[in-house]
């Protein structure tokens, strides 16, 4: 499951992943607070990682069964023989003391694997890679105090020679507290006979924020930090130091959903045209219509109520493309169901575009007969699809949009999506008359059972009016270059917009950020 050619691997965020793949063997230094993840994503770096075979885990500070009840994932057979309980191994030495030092493997096997291991040494070690693992700086500090389990992961690591393996330490303070040494020198340790000596990756766990004079002694050094946001739980990844790798995303907001660690945003940019497949729409529960997003749908209790309108407020520092992973579904959902839409653009919002991204789903007919753009700039238009506002008078306006109201309803009266942008309208018409019109839309939308979405703006007189009308309220913001999303009406935590994995854009997840 590893990469070298920084594609994400799970929720490990590239870099990390193309840092642990290069050449040769790799210190990494993780910090942060009680809380923040790192355990998780210690844990999870051993799975997208690491080897099966060659890929341990040494916790210190809990044992293998808590660990096993914090993260059931970690059951399966495969992930089992990879976490190390430090207690458990100190007394498997001492039962096995004076035998053989590797116990897991018969003594005619163990003589084969140390003959093989001569004939390739005597080649030169500066010829070819590591076949014994060096011991040096660590039998300086057993001088000073046996370490039973350090010296069995010493075994192992040495056992996969010339293969490279990666030894995760949970944590620093633990094991050198527990045999009274200072983090300088048992770091040191590890960096000249695991990583430098042996190519070996290690990854090291600190239980605080700040690594002090340790962070020279390694090659990686990340950090991990947990912040409120709107009285919501945020954590953030920062990669502070990779050496030899190329840090195209400083940071990652992180979610911890599921027990898994996962960072945000990995998977965009995977498919970014998405699929052209026809739109298969999801069934509308009664009393709701659906977003076209399940994950949405279940946060809603079913979808967003039938009659209803909803606001959507987008930071200043969210795409649009970002916020259309949202409202794409919905709109397809409408128009594979034979329903239509009537929308004010945002500023930056293209007509054509979002023409161009619906008729990769629905039929292009479908589009041009059941949409309908309202452009109040516009005097001429040859597309069916754009009505142009600014060639008509007052009473020539509303009989336009009375002609286009019934063109998206069809001949069957079908409710359609009133999307409107109120940044639009205030800048045009000023915010009374925006106000105005929004009443009249809004009492418009209850009566026929239409489904309103309204984009706010920052800084738009109009909004504190407006939200106060509004069904529902959410916010969309940006977390470290992730979209999220959150209920302000009805209160939601944090859901982190991204691509369906599976299917592919259009299709979006909402992941809670916990």
């Amino acid at each position: 499951m590893t990469a070298t050619d920084g594609s994400t691997v799970g929720g490990v965020p590239p870099e990390v992943v193309a840092f642990l793949s290069g050449k040769g063997g790799r210190s990494l230094i993780i910090k942060g607070g009680a809380g923040t993840g790192k355990t998780t994503f210690g844990l999870e770096l051993l799975e997208r990682v690491g080897q099966p075979s060659r890929s341990y885990y040494l916790s210190t500070r809990i044992g293998d069964e808590a660990l096993y009840r914090q993260f059931p994932w970690l059951k399966t057979s495969e992930m089992r023989s990879r976490v190390l309980d430090s207690a458990k191994l100190f007394l498997d030495a001492i039962n096995t003391s004076g035998k053989s030092r590797d116990p897991e493997l018969p003594e005619s096997e163990q003589k084969k694997i140390r003959a093989g291991r001569e004939v390739l040494g005597s080649f030169g070690q500066d010829r070819g890679p590591p076949t014994r693992v060096d011991r040096s700086h660590l039998q300086a500090l057993l001088k000073r105090s046996p370490m039973p389990e350090v010296e069995n992961v010493y075994n192992r690591i040495e056992r996969n020679l010339p293969e490279k393996s990666l030894l995760v330490i949970d944590s620093l303070e633990g094991i050198t507290h527990k045999y009274g040494l200072e983090m300088e020198e048992f770091v040191m340790a590890l960096q000249k006979d695991l990583v430098e000596g042996s190519s070996s990756d290690v990854v090291m766990i600190l239980e605080k924020p700040e690594a002090g004079g340790i962070e020279y002694l390694v090659d990686g050094l990340i950090s991990i930090q947990r912040e409120e946001l709107d009285e919501r739980r945020v954590r953030h990844l920062r990669l502070e130091k990779l050496r030899a790798t190329n840090i195209g995303r400083a940071r990652y907001a992180v979610t911890l959903n599921g027990g898994r660690f996962e960072a945000l945003g990995t998977q965009r940019g995977r498919g970014a045209a998405g699929t052209t497949g026809a739109w298969k729409p999801f069934p509308d529960p009664e009393r709701y219509y659906s977003t076209g997003i399940p994950d949405f749908d279940a946060l809603l209790g079913g979808g967003l109520k039938r009659g209803s309108f909803n606001a959507f407020e987008v930071d200043v520092n969210v795409g649009i493309d970002d916020y259309y992973m949202l409202f794409t579904p919905t709109f397809l959902n409408f128009l594979s169901q034979g329903r239509g839409i009537i929308a004010v653009l945002a500023a930056g919002e293209s007509p054509e575009k979002l023409r161009d991204t619906l008729v990769r789903h629905v039929p292009p007919n479908q589009f041009d007969t059941r949409v309908r753009i309202v452009d109040y700039t516009a005097g001429e238009t040859e597309d069916p699809y754009i009505l142009p506002m600014a060639r008509y008078g007052r009473d020539e306006a509303m009989r336009a949009t009375v002609t286009a109201e019934k063109a998206v309803s069809g001949p069957d009266r079908k409710p359609f999506i009133e999307y409107t942008a109120f940044d639009t309208f205030e800048s045009l018409m000023g915010d009374q008359v925006a106000i105005r019109m929004y009443f009249q839309g809004v009492a418009r939308t209850k009566h026929v059972g239409n489904l309103g979405i309204g984009l706010l703006k920052p800084g738009l007189l109009v909004s504190s009016e407006i939200l106060n009308m509004m069904d529902t309220y959410f916010r969309i913001i940006n977390v470290d270059n992730a979209p999220c999303i959150y209920g302000i009406r009805p209160r939601t935590t944090i859901y982190a917009i991204s691509p369906d994995p599976e299917k592919g854009p259009p299709h979006a997840v909402l992941t809670p950020v916990v």
